[in-house]
């Protein structure tokens, strides 16, 4: 009998979990198109692929990308920029539709979230300050403070632990002892303490190569050291288990790739073409 009560709560339990998911089959793609706006998130301080302009104007590579999505999809374009670490914790509920705000896929983030689709890629590397002529590798940092944003890649790097979920990536390797980590709440945050001299605040900060090269570029006393630390896939993120919103955005960023949309706005932000 026991037996028997035990395959009947399965039963059930299957078919409640059947009907939760039918039920949010395509809620996302319903909502918004049922609204006419697509709520999308990301960073505020990310150069050059999210920032704020001089007009006091969310810009960039992301931002772009996120408009011509909305285009696609023949809606309006929302945009928030909370904390890194909200946007990667997912369980977004009805807050955002999605995320094309340079998330690079790993373990824990896919428990949460899906990525439907690839759109650039670029590696991370390490940063230190211009002065510092010491450091040539993350060995030569062993023990010191290393910046990094709160709940990025970067961090789970640090800490050894970064297993990369995108399809054919390389898992990156650990090649350092002990390194003190400094989380900010934002990269700008984490770059202005590097910029006030080695071991003021933080000895270096780990980064997007394109951000790296933007800050140097606009006088940011700065220089990366030697080879990047591994090669970071950035996918779209969106809430997890919505296959019909997992479709559209695939297909939309197919038609952005297919058209030349997306190499057109790489070549604008970045000066080459990140997104083959």
């Amino acid at each position: 009998m026991l037996k028997r009560h035990s395959m009947i709560a399965k039963a059930l339990t299957a078919i409640a979990l059947l009907a939760a998911s039918q039920s949010h089959a395509g809620a996302t793609l319903d909502n918004v198109q049922k609204t006419g706006v697509l709520r999308g998130v990301l960073l505020e301080s990310y150069p050059p692929f999210s920032f704020l302009n001089g007009k006091n104007q969310l810009d960039g590579f992301d931002v772009d990308v996120a408009k011509a999505v909305a285009k696609k999809l023949g809606v309006k374009l929302k945009l928030e920029t909370p904390a890194w670490e909200a946007i990667a914790a997912g369980r977004w509920g009805s807050r955002w539709d999605i995320c094309i705000c340079s998330m690079t896929p790993n373990k824990e983030r896919a428990a949460v979230l899906d990525f439907p689709v690839f759109y650039y890629n670029s590696p991370a590397v390490l940063v230190v300050n211009a002065s510092d002529k010491k450091v040539g590798s993350l060995k030569d940092l062993e023990g010191k403070k290393i910046g990094i944003e709160q709940g990025s890649s970067y961090e789970s790097y640090l800490q050894k632990k970064l297993v990369l979920e995108a399809p054919n990536a390389v898992q990156p390797t650990y090649p350092f002892g002990k390194l003190i980590i400094a989380p900010y709440s934002n990269e700008e945050l984490a770059y202005q303490d590097l910029a006030l001299g080695a071991g003021k605040r933080v000895d270096a900060v780990i980064s997007n190569l394109v951000t790296a090269h933007e800050r140097i570029s606009k006088g940011g006393k700065f220089r990366i050291v030697g080879q990047p630390l591994y090669q970071e896939p950035n996918w779209v993120a969106v809430g997890k288990g919505d296959a019909k919103w997992n479709a559209r955005i695939k297909q939309v960023i197919g038609e952005l790739k297919k058209d030349g949309t997306l190499s057109a706005i790489s070549k604008k932000w970045i000066g080459s073409d990140i997104t083959n």
